[in-house]
């Protein structure tokens, strides 16, 4: 009885691995009736131009941003994902081109995507108060999943002994996908606001059955209160708070979210409370992230932990997402643009 009833616990086990592991590609790739969907960064402002391609150039004259995001840790292959984004401001000031790469993969059930693209943006400076940033994108996609991993219950025998082959399916030709994104932001001193839209041509990433990746509507905004602004030593310093608001709507989805930024240089903390109910939508998920980011030179590192609020993703688990990035922002060169009236200001938005 105990050798049955050991076996009876390994087949269990393994299919509810496998449940969980196929409930991943249904949400991650749509691979059912289900449409699929991006992933989420808990720090938007490490990862803007994912958000929107206007970013491209606003924030430094040039930066490289590492970003890395473990999503689900108590599920069986978690959501992974890394991102590669790169900026850089051309010395007119009036446009920037950037580069944005993606990687993503649930290790439990061999899902990946890679998706890789180039950005460019064009900046206008309206009056002394108004600036005008607009923006687009295009990327290539690549989208891959394997069950080679994975024990499937037809590989058990009665006496619990594993085979090799499975009657399941265990590989899918790769997807390839071209994808656009345009944007764009008003922006002054103290404020932002802006739109972007994702996925314009709604490419097809199905592996059996014909799914769609659903265009996604990126609204953003907040507002900068200064307590302090000094420059000493070609050093910039500020105490400043600054409040924001987000709304993403993808397929059927759709999420609102506000937050509060503290920033005490080198210093940024901060608080986004995601899930705000939505008149007509579906009750969401709730989630609190809590953001620390800290400016060292040339250097931003930035760690987030998604605390959820709501029963089903709190079983779970949270999410991890650091960012570092490389930048640099030329003061004396700034001043001297600023001078002959060439210096397009940068946006008052979080660094993280």
């Amino acid at each position: 009885m105990r050798g049955l009833s050991q076996v009876y616990h390994v087949q269990r086990q393994q299919l509810r691995f496998r449940k969980r592991g196929l409930l991943l590609v249904a949400c991650v790739t749509g691979v059912t009736s289900l449409q699929a969907q991006d992933l989420y960064f808990a720090q938007p402002y490490a990862n803007r131009m994912q958000q929107n391609p206007a970013y491209a150039g606003l924030l430094d004259d040039y930066s490289v941003t590492l970003s890395y995001r473990n999503q689900f840790p108590t599920l069986a292959g978690t959501f992974q994902t890394s991102q590669l984004a790169a900026d850089y401001r051309f010395r007119d000031q009036r446009s920037a081109a950037g580069l944005l790469v993606n990687y993503d993969r649930t290790g439990g059930v061999g899902y990946t995507r890679f998706q890789a693209g180039g950005v460019y943006a064009y900046h206008m400076r309206l009056n002394e108060q108004l600036n005008l940033s607009g923006g687009a994108s295009v990327n290539y996609g690549l989208q891959r999943v394997s069950y080679g991993n994975l024990l499937f219950g037809d590989q058990l025998s009665d006496d619990g002994v594993e085979r090799e082959f499975s009657l399941e399916v265990a590989d899918y030709q790769p997807v390839h996908y071209v994808t656009a994104s345009v944007g764009g932001l008003l922006y002054g001193e103290r404020f932002w606001v802006g739109a972007a839209a994702h996925h314009l041509n709604q490419p097809n990433l199905a592996f059996v059955t014909q799914t769609t990746l659903p265009l996604r509507l990126n609204l953003q905004g907040g507002y900068k209160v200064y307590f302090a602004q000094t420059t000493e030593k070609q050093q910039y310093r500020e105490i400043s708070l600054t409040p924001m608001a987000g709304y993403t709507r993808q397929g059927g989805t759709q999420r609102a979210e506000i937050g509060l930024y503290f920033t005490t240089t080198p210093l940024t903390l901060g608080a986004v409370y995601r899930g705000l109910p939505l008149p007509g939508a579906m009750q969401p998920q709730q989630v609190l992230t809590a953001i620390a980011g800290v400016s060292v030179g040339s250097f931003r590192l930035g760690y987030s932990y998604d605390m959820s609020l709501s029963r089903f993703s709190s079983e779970l688990g949270g999410a991890h997402e650091i960012s570092l990035a490389l930048r640099e922002f030329d003061s004396l060169e700034a001043a001297w643009r600023r001078l002959k009236r060439r210096n397009y200001p940068t946006i008052p938005c979080p660094a993280f």
